[in-house]
């Protein structure tokens, strides 16, 4: 598309340099945004949760410990708690990394 028949194209049906639709393009990234704020706020209800809830008495009150006796031993196990917190943590992990990312989207793509 030559520059003169751009200008004679209304703005809402202008192609970007990349042969996509800006508008398109924009509601995209909003897209992508919301839906990695969203994996933030999961993972890190998830980690915490999985971090502290296993060192609580409501870990020991379980069904699996009070109706498996074979099952309460590995259950009640401090290894097997310490494993289900660092998957706690883990998710932790994996929060931050993905709210570093997409903060680091938002404030470059800005100074474009």
């Amino acid at each position: 598309m030559s520059p003169e028949t751009q200008s004679e194209t209304p703005v809402g049906q202008r192609k970007a340099s990349n042969g996509l639709d800006p508008t398109r393009d924009r509601l995209e990234r909003w897209h992508s945004r919301v839906l990695g704020f969203c994996l933030v706020i999961f993972a890190l209800q998830i980690g915490i949760f999985l971090t502290a809830f296993p060192w609580t008495l409501w870990w020991e009150m379980n069904w699996i410990p009070v109706h498996s006796p074979k099952m309460s031993d590995f259950w009640m196990n401090r290894f097997f708690r310490g494993a289900v917190s660092g998957l706690g943590l883990l998710n932790v992990y994996v929060a931050f990394g993905e709210l570093f990312k997409q903060l680091k989207s938002i404030f470059f793509s800005a100074q474009k």
